[in-house]
């Protein structure tokens, strides 16, 4: 598969970088034909500083208390505290990076000692990938719960514009992955067609089949 791989880089800036693999993948609530991978954007400290300022950019009007982090997005996180305590209407505020807990019916949670961080606080939530919206659903149904004022949504990669009426900003959108698509099992071209699934894929990576 990683044969198949092709960098793409940011338009705004072409230190940040995906990797985009064709084929036939499967997620928990969808099939698509590209597994993007953005471990370096994860991982990488130079890369992920690169691509928290660029998304800074996007809400220097925006006032942050908290940012919540999904999906192995920490390191992001951080950078993006820094970037948005640094300039803007955040200046030398500080900003708190956390992440929820998922509890054994796969809820996300919030113990007690974190849960100041989100009452009744200004929250940007990051996540890698928004292909479907539902994780971000998910994650905005937990922070109802906890009284926190959902104020913005961030991604590295997103196939969606908006969810509950706020626009997802992203680095990198499916208008940079030409012929991206996602569907649900049942109405996916690949599995009409007789295509195996090439592998299981999620926050984490992919698991060859």
């Amino acid at each position: 598969m990683e044969s198949r791989a092709n960098i793409i880089s940011s338009k705004k800036n072409k230190r940040v970088k995906i990797s985009v693999i064709p084929g036939h993948f499967a997620t928990n609530h969808s099939h698509i034909n590209y597994y993007v991978d953005m471990t370096s954007i994860k991982t990488s400290h130079k890369m992920a500083k690169e691509a928290a300022r660029d998304l800074a950019l996007n809400y220097t009007g925006t006032h942050i208390d908290t940012i919540i982090c999904l999906e192995g997005t920490e390191m992001l996180g951080a950078f993006l505290a820094e970037s948005l305590s640094d300039s803007g209407i955040n200046r030398g505020e500080d900003i708190s990076v956390i992440t929820p807990e998922l509890n054994y019916n796969n809820q996300m949670i919030f113990r007690d000692n974190t849960q100041s961080k989100i009452w009744q606080k200004q929250v940007l939530l990051l996540i890698s990938s928004a292909s479907t919206g539902k994780s971000i659903n998910r994650a905005i149904d937990c922070l109802k719960y906890y009284n926190g004022n959902l104020a913005a949504i961030s991604a590295i990669f997103s196939a969606i514009d908006e969810s509950n009426g706020i626009l997802v900003k992203s680095i990198f959108s499916e208008d940079d992955i030409s012929g991206y698509s996602t569907s649900i099992p049942s109405e996916c071209e690949q599995c009409k067609q007789g295509k195996k699934v090439d592998a299981l894929v999620n926050s984490f990576g992919y698991s060859k089949i």
